[in-house]
């Protein structure tokens, strides 16, 4: 502003320059400070007519530009009944959690705000809250969230969780040699027949921790060194070598991929090993949404029942109580999301150290 106030002053003279830009400096305080009360006052009210009002203004807007990591058609499976239901457009936008959240920092730095709402694994949500990406929000379906889901903050709700436990190929290994605890891994039998995730820190973190640190990280330093691991990047791709039998046992998948390849009949089935680790993916809201109506009610829909159904039917793990509650025979930790963005240096060169470097 500083160049243009300069420019307009040589060529307008001062009286001119000096009206221009206070009436332009009232513009640019004025508008953004409407612009956030107006997203306060959405995101915080309680009334009854809630949804009316966030469906009114939302079909005024026309559409919604959601930000994921969700798998094509996955969101499909949401964007369809949304868009039915309110007549709103949900435009996407989908990467790696990882590539999602340097596109909104790039995008933020360069004055574009082009996203609505985000949905992505919880670590990357963390992180856009410490950016200051996010807006708080308050809803109604809160009451019916598992306490994990909720952030502190309250600028990002967990949608779902991607349970991460083992799993393993029924045709090549047999029920009888299934490992039953952590330390059954360090049998033979199980040589060059392990697979493992190659960016599982938290996993690892948590699994550890309950273990007692330095016990649990020998334990799996002395699996790798007596039985190899092969190292394989996404989890989608790790479901589908045990599938086929190319990775006979894996230690991390995700439950709710290996359940959607069960039901289409693979030859695949869970470990359950104990614990399992609870990776909460969640949804927010951006800090300067376009199209803020449209983005709460996404935002509402996606963790009131109809769409936490839609994602149970998914195979996913909803997060809201009164579509499903999580297996009691389950044991589940939780991953620790600030602590692991804390330490991730530290997780990360531990996990690279164990896996990747000793791996065979």
């Amino acid at each position: 502003m500083t160049g243009r106030t300069s420019n307009h002053l040589a060529a307008l003279g001062f009286g001119r320059i000096a009206l221009g830009a206070a009436f332009a400096l009232g513009l640019s305080l004025a508008t953004p400070a409407v612009h956030a009360q107006t997203i306060q006052e959405l995101a915080n009210y309680a009334g009854a007519d809630r949804t009316e009002k966030l469906i009114a203004g939302a079909k005024k807007e026309g559409s919604v530009m959601l930000y994921t990591s969700l798998q094509i058609e996955d969101v499909n499976a949401l964007s369809s009944v949304f868009q039915q239901k309110y007549g709103v457009k949900l435009n996407v936008w989908r990467g790696s959690a990882e590539d999602v959240r340097q596109r909104a920092i790039v995008e933020t730095r360069a004055n574009r705000n082009e996203v609505d709402i985000f949905e992505l694994g919880g670590r990357e949500m963390e992180s856009l809250h410490r950016e200051k990406l996010l807006s708080a929000i308050k809803s109604p379906v809160f009451a019916d969230l598992v306490p994990q889901a909720l952030s502190p903050h309250g600028e990002w709700t967990g949608t779902r969780l991607n349970v991460i436990t083992g799993a393993y190929n029924t045709n090549l290994i047999k029920k009888e040699d299934v490992p039953k605890t952590y330390e059954d891994l360090l049998d033979p039998k199980y040589k060059g027949k392990l697979g493992i995730e190659a960016e599982d820190e938290d996993w690892l973190a948590a699994i550890v921790t309950e273990m007692g640190e330095e016990k649990g990280l020998k334990l799996f330093r002395d699996i790798v060194a007596k039985n190899g691991m092969s190292i394989r990047k996404g989890h989608t791709l790790l479901v589908n070598l045990v599938a086929s039998g190319e990775v006979p046992m894996a230690l991390t998948v995700y439950t709710y991929k290996a359940s959607q390849l069960i039901t289409g009949g693979a030859p695949i089935a869970l470990l359950g090993l104990q614990p399992a680790v609870a990776r909460v993916n969640g949804i927010g809201v951006a800090a300067k949404p376009a199209h803020p109506h449209a983005a709460i009610l996404f935002y509402d829909f996606v963790l009131g029942q109809e769409g936490q159904s839609i994602l149970q039917k998914r195979e996913f793990t909803p997060t809201n109580r009164k579509v499903e509650e999580l297996p009691k025979e389950l044991r589940v930790t939780f991953s620790d999301l600030p602590k692991l963005l804390d330490e991730k240096d530290k997780w990360s060169k531990i996990y690279r150290d164990i896996f990747a470097a000793r791996a065979r």
